[in-house]
C-alpha cells in the first residue's frame, strides 16, 4: 500500500511538472505581463476570408503541402516554436521578413533587436497595416496577439517592454516568416523597400530610382 502510494505521488508530481512546462511554452517570449492599452492601438476581430483583399488563401490540404509541419501549425494553429531554436532569433543579416504564407512585407532588420528572449523581436512592423491586432485570453492570460491582415498567419505577439521610441516588442515566430537579404530585395518585388537600407549605408543604388517607403 505504501509503494502504491509513493508510485501516485509520483505520478502526481510528474503531471505538474508538466504543465508548468505547458504553461511556459504556450506563454510564448512574454517576460512581463504588462500590455500597451488597447486604446492606443487598433484590436480587430478573428479573421475570416472576406477580411483578405486581393490575396486568395490556399486551402488547408496546399498550405500543408507548401509548409512545414511547424509553420502550419505556427501560422495556422497558433502553436508556438521553441526560444533559441528557431531560424531567425540570431539573424543579424540585413533584410526583410515576408508572411511565409503570402509573401506580404512584414518587418524590417533595421527595426530587429535582441530581446533576449529566443524569438525574433522588433521594435515596429514594416507596413503597419499588414500586421494587425487582437486581444488573446487564451491558456488564462491577456495578451495581445499579432496576425498578418491578408493571409490572417499568427505571428506572434506584441509586448510593451520594447525599447524607445516605441517601447514595443513584437515577438515573433520564425517559422511565420521568410527572409529576403537585402541583396535580393529589388529582383524579389519588394524594391520600394530598399531607401531606409540606402540611408543606412547597406545597399547601393540611386535613391531616386526607389520608391518612397511610407511609414
Amino acid at each position: 500500500m505504501v509503494l502504491f502510494h509513493m508510485k501516485q505521488s509520483k505520478s502526481v508530481v510528474c503531471l505538474m511538472a508538466a504543465a508548468a512546462l505547458g504553461a511556459a511554452v504556450l506563454g510564448g517570449c512574454s517576460r512581463v505581463e504588462s500590455q500597451t492599452a488597447a486604446s492606443k492601438r487598433t484590436i480587430v476581430a478573428p479573421f475570416t476570408n472576406a477580411a483578405m483583399e486581393n490575396y486568395q488563401k490556399p486551402p488547408a490540404d496546399e498550405l500543408k503541402q507548401k509548409l512545414t509541419p511547424m509553420q502550419y501549425d505556427v501560422t495556422q494553429q497558433a502553436a508556438t516554436e521553441p526560444a533559441f531554436r528557431n531560424e531567425f532569433w540570431d539573424n543579424h543579416k540585413p533584410g526583410i521578413y515576408v508572411d511565409v504564407v503570402s509573401g506580404q512585407p512584414l518587418f524590417s532588420s533595421l527595426d530587429k533587436f535582441d530581446s533576449g528572449c529566443g524569438w525574433p523581436s522588433f521594435s515596429r512592423p514594416l507596413a503597419g497595416s499588414e500586421v494587425v491586432e487582437r486581444e488573446d485570453r487564451s491558456f488564462g492570460m491577456d495578451r495581445t496577439e499579432v496576425r498578418s491582415k491578408t493571409a490572417g498567419s499568427h505571428l506572434g505577439h506584441v509586448f510593451d517592454d520594447g525599447p524607445a521610441p516605441t517601447r514595443l516588442r513584437y515577438c515573433i515566430n520564425s517559422a511565420s516568416l521568410r527572409f529576403v537579404p537585402v541583396e535580393e530585395m529589388d529582383k524579389a518585388g519588394y524594391g520600394a523597400y530598399l531607401e531606409p537600407f540606402v540611408k543606412a549605408g547597406l545597399y547601393k543604388k540611386d535613391v531616386k530610382s526607389v520608391e518612397p517607403l511610407k511609414r
